[in-house]
């Protein structure tokens, strides 16, 4: 399929005829201001007006045409700041039809990004092909456009004398892509094997003393995501090679790699169970053992905030090994409300919230493909009354959440106070 042609020639000198809508300097601002103001399903003008919603759109198309030209730009940070505005564009809208027109020129301006860019350029550019596939969904579009760009991923990854940060996000966004695109067993199996090569050398890393901590929890929580989608017998294989070995990441340093093991050990007694009703763990009074240590760990060495944050999290794992219990948790929005009630659903929302910030609702309320993830049915036909009615203005929201401070401030302030009466709290 032929690339479509941009808008206007270029100048004698690679300069651009078109004027461009922010400068250098002034980039990433305008990007972002540009795209932020499009994040509602139906704006309303300030002076309380309505806007032609059709007009609208236009006009936001219009501007994320202009951003996608402007990913092919000599300057770095030019180009940084029209991903960025794309990426801002495509979590906070849903662009199926604008997306699929122009799917071949993103993938290459994604693919130039990738291999040129420097760490920060990449790391974007990572996420913004993560979007592209989940605005196309599941199909042939959304396939071709990660057999182009996985092998650029995965090298990156692969690549010890790259950025950490560019390979972290690679780690991330390779297996959602994979998770989102891949009907291929044979490359999801190469996605899986590329994330055991990162984080199984935290396995023999002294007391997990290692500067790649960060590199490595993403792709432990990416391959735990994709053996979510594993036949059972390969969940029973991977079972065998790594449930012995992923409790020596419990004494790691690093507090949010320990979180992340018992997270993903959580998730592993899970499928486990699933796969095999009577299945047994050899050594789960050691580990049990472990986990309570850790769920009331009073160590003053570490930071309170990490003991308190650690402490919460393996309350929830040693049930979940224990017991095989989860403590299940709400997710409203709109008029709708989904139950996170297994850690596959909960490992699964979490990292697209990672990717689409605070859009999440709003996809989750019109994204036909995440909804059909997370098992919502079809979006509901919702009229412009409708969804007036479940916004919240912005004078409101403010008002709300000063009346929390204040109440919060107010009974911090009790407690504190060594001379007030503790009994009038209970």
């Amino acid at each position: 399929m032929p690339k479509s042609k941009k808008r206007s020639g270029r100048a004698a000198g690679g300069r651009s005829k078109n004027v461009q809508p922010f400068s250098d300097e002034e980039s990433s601002i305008e990007t972002m201001s540009r795209c932020s103001s499009f994040s509602d399903v139906a704006s309303v003008a300030e002076d309380g007006g309505e806007v032609d919603e059709e007009a609208t759109q236009e006009d936001f198309e219009y501007k994320m045409k202009g951003l996608i030209e402007l990913t092919t730009d000599k300057s770095a940070k030019t180009r940084q700041a029209a991903l960025e505005g794309l990426k801002a564009g495509m979590s906070s809208k849903l662009l199926s039809d604008f997306i699929l027109e122009r799917r071949i020129t993103l993938t290459d301006s994604i693919e130039r990004c990738l291999k040129k860019g420097k760490s920060e350029e990449q790391c974007v550019a990572a996420s913004l092909a993560c979007l592209l596939c989940c605005q196309l969904g599941a199909g042939i579009e959304c396939e071709e456009v990660f057999r182009s760009l996985a092998p650029i991923l995965r090298t990156i990854i692969c690549d010890r004398s790259a950025n950490t940060q560019a390979r972290q996000a690679c780690a991330t966004y390779l297996g959602l892509c994979c998770f989102i695109a891949s009907d291929d067993i044979e490359d999801l199996y190469s996605a899986m094997e590329c994330m055991e090569n990162v984080f199984t050398k935290q396995y023999h890393s002294e007391n997990g003393a290692d500067k790649c901590s960060a590199l490595h929890i993403q792709a432990l929580q990416s391959w735990a995501l994709l053996l979510t989608i594993c036949h059972t017998s390969e969940v029973k294989k991977k079972l065998d090679i790594h449930l012995n070995k992923l409790p020596r990441l419990l004494s790691c340093d690093d507090v949010n790699m320990r979180i992340a093991a018992g997270e993903t050990l959580a998730l592993l007694f899970e499928l486990a169970r699933e796969a095999d009703a009577d299945f047994f763990y050899e050594d789960l009074e050691p580990l049990t053992q472990t986990l309570k240590a850790l769920a009331t760990d009073c160590n003053k060495h570490r930071a309170k905030v990490d003991r308190r944050k650690q402490r919460s999290v393996f309350r929830d794992v040693l049930k979940a090994v224990e017991e095989g219990d989860f403590s299940s948790e709400s997710i409203r929005f709109g008029r709708e409300r989904m139950h996170i009630d297994s850690w596959v659903k909960r490992l699964t929302y979490s990292i697209f919230k990672e990717l689409f910030g605070s859009g999440m609702q709003y996809h989750l309320l019109t994204n036909v493909f995440l909804r059909s993830i997370f098992e919502l049915g079809p979006p509901l036909l919702l009229d412009k009354a409708a969804m007036e009615e479940m916004k919240i203005s912005r004078d409101e929201r403010h008002m709300n959440n000063s009346a929390a401070f204040k109440a919060r401030t107010k009974a911090r302030s009790k407690l504190r106070d060594k001379r007030a009466d503790v009994g009038e709290f209970f």
